[in-house]
């Protein structure tokens, strides 16, 4: 126990400095190339919940998106805003990426390699409401 104390005391310093957000990210492991980022996020009528979402560039992550009041979707640029698309992707997929739609009350898993920082626009691609267009975020990787 005496070991764990320092790990417990952590915790509970960080968890009122970082809300819900510290529970949202974990690290699991992955087959043979080491730790995946999970994060969880939450889309609701015109919010998508964290964002911006930020994760160290060579980070392999996976977005848990659950729609919690009515159908949503998630699009996400594979190219950083500001940048050429004649390049490589910045973020490399493991299935191809359109626009996933996630139906209410359930969860819908994205994979992607982060290879290249920047600034990674995501929106909802399923119509929910007036404010639709309004229901975006960010994902920004870090050097």
């Amino acid at each position: 126990m005496r070991s764990q104390l320092p790990v417990l005391l952590l915790v509970a310093i960080m968890l009122p400095l970082t809300g819900d957000t510290l529970a949202r990210v974990s690290e699991q492991s992955s087959d043979a190339s080491g730790k995946v980022q999970v994060i969880e996020v939450t889309a609701k009528k015109y919010d998508f919940t964290p964002s911006p979402i930020r994760v160290k560039q060579g980070t392999k992550v996976e977005l848990k998106i659950t729609a919690t009041d009515h159908s949503h979707g998630f699009q996400i640029q594979e190219f950083p805003e500001g940048t050429n698309k004649t390049t490589s992707p910045g973020l490399v997929f493991s299935s191809p990426q359109d626009c996933l739609k996630i139906e209410e009350k359930q969860t819908q898993t994205i994979e992607f390699l982060a290879q290249t920082p920047g600034t990674y626009p995501f929106k909802c691609c399923v119509h929910c409401g007036w404010h639709h267009r309004s229901m975006k975020g960010e994902l920004i990787v870090e050097p």
